[in-house]
């Protein structure tokens, strides 16, 4: 899932979250505490996705670096293996 669109669902749920508690018929205090806990709710639904996020991207990133050393070291061994064929023909020819 397309980490923008995660945040933007997020950001869309605490702002309506927000705006229904602002617009409920309460003392000021309560509707105070009930956005304080949104608030903290929102914000730890964040950090838990924005986490997940950041651990997709490292698998990923891990994963690439190692097929990056797989494919340097058969690059590495074509070569080797190519001079190894051409120094064996010079060798056959002097």
């Amino acid at each position: 899932m397309n980490g923008k669109f995660v945040l933007g669902v997020l950001a869309g749920a605490a702002a309506g979250a927000i705006l229904g508690v602002l617009f409920a018929p309460e003392k000021g205090a309560d509707t105070r505490k009930k956005i304080a806990k949104k608030g903290a709710d929102v914000t730890e639904e964040i950090k838990e996705k924005l986490d997940e996020l950041i651990a997709g991207f490292t698998d990923k990133f891990q994963d690439a670096k190692k097929e990056a050393a797989k494919m340097y070291e058969e690059g590495k061994n074509k070569v080797a293996d190519k001079f190894a064929d051409k120094t064996a023909e010079a060798k056959k020819m002097s």
